[in-house]
């Protein structure tokens, strides 16, 4: 009964966890479609980012979910990890995990724990300066500063190719979350294989666009 309640509560952590990740994926594709508006114009770019930073029902109502899913859905990972640990035959230490498994699904922790790094300096570098200028300094609101605010921060090599990397490794984390998702939550059925095509798809092109989108801003500033 111990070991049956267990699994139960380890499927239930699994499920929470793919569909927090897929409510996530929801998010980056709309960031993304923001972000690459700046590379098309700066205009647009600055008109979509002043509505969503003075719309009310974004700012208090989906940010604040986003943020809790953001948080549950890192946590879940570092309590399944630990569990799986716990979980593994003392023998598995010799295991050859390479020969049957992608560096991604044997390393999602380490993927996972850098992109929470670089959340959270996307936090320090535009959330938190957002909450100073509006409801601290309570500056006027100027739609035309988008668009500078988010060039500035690619003027940097070091900042551009930390940037990057972190989109490389959230690729990696993608591919094999999003399948993992379908399997977590049992989805098995004739739209299966289009999903799973669809989600190595966006694993490669949305991180690969936020690429694209900082090596834009740093070679055109």
């Amino acid at each position: 009964m111990a070991k049956s309640g267990l699994l139960k509560s380890s499927i239930a952590k699994k499920v929470a966890m793919a569909l927090s990740g897929l409510f996530l994926m929801l998010f980056l594709a709309q960031h993304f479609f923001i972000n690459m508006m700046s590379v098309f114009s700066a205009d647009v770019f600055n008109s979509i980012s002043h509505f969503m930073g003075t719309n009310p029902l974004i700012q208090f109502v989906i940010q604040p979910i986003l943020i809790v899913g953001v948080v549950f859905h890192f946590i879940m990972g570092f309590v399944l990890d630990i569990q799986n640990k716990k979980a593994r035959p003392v023998g598995y230490a010799s295991y050859n995990g390479a020969a049957n498994a992608s560096w991604a699904s044997r390393n999602m922790i380490i993927s996972g724990s850098v992109i929470l790094a670089f959340l959270a300096l996307h936090f320090y570098d535009f959330w938190f300066p957002e909450m100073v200028y509006k409801y601290i300094e309570f500056n006027p609101a100027d739609e035309t500063r988008y668009f500078h605010e988010l060039a500035e921060k690619f003027v940097s090599p070091v900042r551009t190719g930390l940037y990057s990397l972190s989109f490389i490794l959230l690729s990696l984390h993608l591919r094999h979350g999003f399948s993992s998702s379908f399997q977590s939550i049992g989805q098995n059925n004739k739209y299966t294989k289009g999903m799973k095509n669809f989600g190595l798809w966006f694993s490669v092109v949305v991180p690969l666009g936020f690429v694209v989108i900082a090596l834009f801003h740093h070679f055109n500033h």
